[in-house]
């Protein structure tokens, strides 16, 4: 079987799906690695590094998507848009393709690849099961997503993070505020503990409150009288709030805000829009020069001043958009991600060949289309 890693086309992506200690993993099982010439310099690996594991280096990056059996990304295959080539007819019919496919705002490409007979196999939907822990990609880039956005935090904060006390006086630490206490709020939390910053955490799922205080941050609660399952499903994710709880949400956020130096926004829904959570008016009540990270912003974002990959100042305050934090860190979120693919390959075609088995929670979880259909259950139209 033939993978190929193609060089990432999207504007601003610099990781690689596949770095060369993974290649070699991948190799020793039979596959013919193809990489695209200059596809990891970004993420730190010359094409010398792949070529050392067994690797082929390949010129053109329409060889390496047209030859490929099973085809290796991160970013979505492009669709000719913005200078980018057409990646989805590009890509060898019947073939396998595996990356992070935004599937549920991403439809168009998902029909493209469909009508190429391309089966696909999306890493967002990993389902969240102790055995495809070790292939879960969205945690492990919310991981690096988290600490990169409380350093841009930081870096715009005109101020200490920790308290320091000096003989022009006691300098005192930053306050900072995390919505949404999932894998990236977590991080988040602990990078800014580690600066030195005093942390506290809102989010709407009590059961995290363990999690929150072990980092030493405050937990923030909101009383809403619902159940488990009502606060989260079943991949752990935080549901939708009911109107009513949600002013309440706000009243509760609201009031934390005269007081708070740095927010760091991280609340999200799978497949809907991210919920706002900072409205125009709760920013003024942020002290001036205060800092907002919202990591919700390609679903939206969840402050209503937010402005999608940009960097503003509004009512003295400085609002963070930045997109596609773990591409600025593209060395170690390469390699997790990269771990995360070989585990995800190994389990669908660990013997060298893919073999798909719907009756896998894994595979049937992944593959998002199949045989010229979009065929995930939660893809379906209706």
């Amino acid at each position: 079987m033939k993978v190929g890693i193609p060089k990432e086309v999207q504007p601003g992506e610099t990781r690689v799906a596949i770095i060369p200690e993974t290649a070699k993993r991948l190799a020793e099982k039979g596959m013919d690695i193809v990489v695209e010439a200059g596809a990891g310099a970004q993420a730190g690996h010359d094409d010398e590094a792949y070529t050392a594991v067994g690797a082929s280096i390949e010129q053109s990056h329409e060889v390496v998507l047209g030859q490929s059996d099973l085809v290796l990304k991160v970013a979505p295959p492009a669709t000719g848009e913005n200078g980018t080539p057409d990646e989805t007819s590009q890509c060898k019919e019947g073939g396998v393709l595996i990356a992070f496919l935004q599937p549920f705002s991403q439809r168009d490409m998902l029909g493209k690849l469909a009508a190429r007979n391309v089966t696909a196999c999306s890493m967002e939907m990993v389902p969240r099961i102790t055995r495809a822990q070790n292939m879960d990609a969205l945690s492990s880039m919310a991981t690096v997503g988290g600490y990169k956005a409380v350093l841009l935090a930081a870096n715009a904060f005109a101020r200490f993070f920790p308290m320091f006390m000096t003989a022009a006086g006691t300098i005192p630490p930053a306050r900072t505020l995390v919505l949404g206490a999932g894998v990236a709020g977590l991080q988040a939390l602990a990078t800014a503990k580690r600066l030195g910053a005093v942390v506290e955490a809102f989010d709407t799922r009590p059961v995290v409150k363990g999690e929150v205080e072990s980092l030493g941050a405050k937990f923030i609660a909101l009383d809403l009288d619902v159940s488990h399952d009502e606060a989260q499903d079943a991949g752990g994710y935080a549901k939708e709030l009911s109107e009513d709880h949600h002013k309440r949400e706000l009243e509760l956020i609201a009031g934390r805000l005269p007081r708070t130096d740095i927010i760091i926004t991280t609340a999200q829904i799978p497949g809907r829009a991210a919920p706002i959570l900072i409205t125009t008016d709760m920013v003024k009540k942020l002290k001036p020069g205060s800092v907002i990270v919202d990591m919700a912003v390609e679903g939206g974002g969840n402050c209503e001043l937010t402005e999608y990959g940009e960097t503003v100042v509004r009512e003295g305050v400085t609002i963070i958009g930045q997109t596609n934090l773990p591409a600025l860190m593209p060395v170690h979120a390469s390699q997790m991600y990269s771990k995360n693919l070989n585990n995800l390959v190994m389990h669908m075609a660990g013997e060298g060949e893919m073999k798909l088995d719907f009756d896998d929670p894994i595979t049937a979880g992944v593959v998002v289309t199949h045989q010229g259909k979009i065929v995930h259950p939660a893809l379906q139209e209706g």
